[in-house]
C-alpha cells in the first residue's frame, strides 16, 4: 500500500468504508461533479392541515453526515459534468426561443428570426490559419523593425495564431477598454435596432413598444487572438411578445438591414483619462446576419442552439484567452499559463485597472477575462424560458419539488465542498460512464430514427 500513489491509496480507503455504497449513490446522484458543495441539515416535510409529519430526511445517517450536490459550474475545464447539464440546459433555454416549447408558443418558428454575429474591431494585425497569412508583396517593417507582412500558411491550431504581427504596434490599451464596454456597446446595439425598425416604417421611435418586441438571446465566445464576438438569435414578436403576432411590416430582410446599420453606427466613448484620453469604440466592420427560415432553408435551428450551448460551457482558459479564477496579484499574472499576448492583455488591465478614471469599471477584478465582465449567455425577457423554469421542471421530473397544503422546513449549512484524491478518481469515473451511456443511448436513437 505504501508504494501505491496517494490517490489509489484514498480510493482503495474509500471502497472498503462501509458506508462505500451510499457514498458513491451521491457521486452518482450529482452526475460525478468534480467539486460538490457539501451540506450538512435536515428536511422536514409536514401536512400543512395537521401537522403530521410526512417525511424527514437528515445527514446524520449520511457517510460523513453530509450531503454532496452539484457545484453547477458552467465550465467545462472546472467540472464537465455540471458544464454539460448547463449546456444541455442552454440548448433548450434557446430552441425554445426558435421552434417553440417550455410555454413557449410554436408559431415563433414563424417569426422574423436572425441569427447575428458581431466582431470586435482590429486591435493589430495577427497571424491568421488558411490561405497565406498576411502576404505583401512590398514587404517593409513597421517602426519596430519587424515585418509587416507573413506569407506561412498557418494550421488552425498552431500557436502562432491569434498573435501579434508586432506586440509593440498592438493596441492593448484600445483592446482592454472595449471589453471593459462591450456589454454597454450591445446594450446600445439593441436600442438603436428599435430606433431604426421604427423609423423604416414610419413610427415614433418612443412608440415602437406598442407596435412590436424584439427578442434575444446571445452569447459571447473568445476569437483566437483573445478578443470577445458575439453571436446572437434575434427574433421579431408583437408589443406582447411570443403570443403575440408581430405586425405585417415586421421581416427579416428589414431586421437585417436595421442590424447591419445599427452595427456600423453604435458607438461608447470611454471616460477621459490623462493618460489614454478618450476613445470612442465601435463593433468590428464584419458583422454577419443570416435568416433563421421555418422551411430550413437556412441555418437548422437546433445547430443554432446547440452551437450556443457549446460556447457557454467553455471557460477562458479552454479558449486561450485568459484563466478561469480571479487574479488578485500582478505576480499571479506572470505565473499564469497563458501565451505572452494574453498575459500583455492582463498586464493592461492590471495598469489601467490602477488609473482612478477607470475605477467604474473594475479592470483588475476582471483580469483573468481581459477585462469583459458581462455574462456569457444573456437574454431578453421575453425571448423564451429561463434556467430556473428548467431546474424547477427537472426537480418536478425527479419527484423533487413542493406540493400544495404540504410543508417543508429546511435547515442547511455549507459544510465544504471539492473531493479527496480518491474521490476524484472515482466521481471522474463515474462521469465518464454516464457521458458514455449517454453518447450511446443517442446514437441508437438515431440509428432507429434512420431505420437501421
Amino acid at each position: 500500500m505504501r508504494q501505491l500513489p496517494e490517490t489509489d491509496r484514498d480510493a482503495i480507503r474509500l471502497a472498503q468504508d462501509p458506508n462505500f455504497p451510499r457514498w458513491l449513490e451521491q457521486i452518482t446522484a450529482t452526475g460525478g461533479c468534480a467539486h460538490p458543495v457539501h451540506l450538512s441539515g435536515s428536511t422536514t416535510t409536514l401536512d400543512g392541515t395537521t401537522g403530521e409529519i410526512l417525511h424527514h430526511y437528515d445527514t446524520c445517517t449520511e457517510p460523513g453526515e453530509r450531503l454532496l450536490v452539484r457545484c453547477r459550474n458552467r465550465r467545462a475545464t472546472v467540472c464537465p459534468a455540471c458544464s454539460r447539464l448547463h449546456a444541455g440546459d442552454t440548448f433548450h433555454l434557446v430552441r425554445a426561443g426558435l421552434l417553440g416549447g417550455k410555454n413557449v408558443p410554436e408559431t415563433v418558428r414563424q417569426r422574423p428570426r436572425l441569427f447575428v454575429t458581431l466582431t470586435a474591431p482590429s486591435f493589430g494585425p495577427v497571424h491568421r490559419s488558411g490561405d497565406a497569412c498576411r502576404p505583401r508583396r512590398d514587404g517593409g517593417t513597421c517602426e519596430h523593425g519587424r515585418s509587416l507582412g507573413c506569407g506561412a500558411v498557418h494550421a488552425p491550431d498552431a500557436p502562432v495564431i491569434g498573435q501579434p504581427l508586432c506586440a509593440d504596434c498592438y493596441d492593448y490599451t484600445t483592446h482592454v477598454l472595449w471589453h471593459a464596454h462591450a456589454s454597454k456597446l450591445w446594450d446600445r446595439f439593441v436600442i438603436d435596432v428599435r430606433r431604426r425598425l421604427a423609423s423604416s416604417v414610419g413610427l415614433v421611435q418612443s412608440q415602437f413598444a406598442a407596435h412590436a418586441r424584439l427578442s434575444f438571446a446571445r452569447v459571447a465566445e473568445y476569437q483566437k487572438r483573445a478578443a470577445v464576438h458575439v453571436h446572437t438569435v434575434v427574433r421579431l414578436d408583437g408589443p406582447a411578445g411570443p403570443d403575440d403576432e408581430p405586425p405585417a411590416w415586421a421581416t427579416a430582410e428589414l431586421l437585417i438591414d436595421a442590424v447591419h446599420a445599427s452595427a456600423r453606427r453604435v458607438l461608447v466613448h470611454t471616460p477621459y483619462s490623462l493618460a489614454v484620453g478618450e476613445l470612442a469604440l465601435r463593433w468590428g466592420a464584419q458583422v454577419d446576419a443570416r435568416p433563421l427560415h421555418a422551411n430550413s432553408d437556412g441555418p437548422d435551428d437546433d445547430a443554432v442552439a446547440a452551437y450556443v450551448a457549446k460556447y457557454v460551457t467553455k471557460g477562458a482558459s479552454e479558449t486561450g484567452a485568459g484563466v478561469d479564477h480571479p487574479v488578485t496579484t500582478w505576480e499571479g499574472i506572470e505565473s499564469a499559463p497563458v501565451s505572452e499576448h494574453v498575459r500583455t492583455l492582463m498586464r493592461a488591465c492590471w495598469r489601467l485597472g490602477g488609473l482612478p478614471e477607470y475605477a467604474p469599471l473594475r479592470l483588475r477584478e476582471w483580469t483573468h477575462t481581459l477585462g469583459y465582465r458581462g455574462h456569457i449567455l444573456t437574454k431578453s425577457r421575453a425571448y423564451s424560458t429561463t434556467y430556473a423554469a428548467l431546474r424547477a421542471e427537472r426537480a418536478h421530473h425527479m419527484g423533487h419539488a413542493d406540493t400544495p397544503d404540504i410543508v417543508t422546513e429546511r435547515h442547511w449549512r455549507y459544510v465544504g465542498s471539492g473531493h479527496t484524491p480518491g474521490a476524484a478518481l472515482i466521481a471522474a469515473g463515474v462521469a465518464e460512464d454516464i457521458a458514455t451511456n449517454r453518447e450511446i443511448t443517442r446514437e441508437e436513437i438515431h440509428r432507429t430514427a434512420v431505420g437501421l
